[in-house]
């Protein structure tokens, strides 16, 4: 088993940077892809990012292209997520996540493993 603890979140201004820190322990997350994906209280949960297990590829919900980079250091078994330009709207609780299914990325459905989460909240 992994397990995932998220860390770096917290209340920022508009406009704002976050880093996001997705560590992983149990095993190594290394032959593994790693998405991140937030949920608002009510919310379905939503695609944020993902990567492949060698980093060399990368993914984006259409609305976080340009503000969010998503990167992984496989030698501390962990995944970060660079949130730049932050809005109101980008306010969720951030999850990071092993995918162990061959299903689409985009899909919570693929991936097993879930952390507890990281509250971010941008104030306007």
């Amino acid at each position: 088993q992994v397990q995932l603890v998220e860390s770096g979140g917290g209340l920022v201004q508009a406009g704002g940077s976050l880093r996001l820190s997705c560590a992983a322990s149990g095993r190594t997350i290394s032959t593994y892809d790693i998405g991140w994906f937030r949920q608002v209280l009510g919310k379905e949960r939503e695609f944020v990012a993902a990567i492949s297990r060698s980093g060399g590829s990368t993914l984006y919900a259409d609305s976080k292209k340009g503000r969010f980079t998503i990167s992984r250091d496989n030698a501390k078994n962990t995944v970060y997520l660079q949130m730049n330009s932050l809005k109101p709207e980008d306010t969720a609780v951030y999850c990071c996540a092993v995918r162990t299914r061959g299903t689409s990325p985009y899909s919570e459905a693929g991936y097993e493993y879930w952390g507890q989460g990281t509250q971010v909240t941008v104030s306007s």
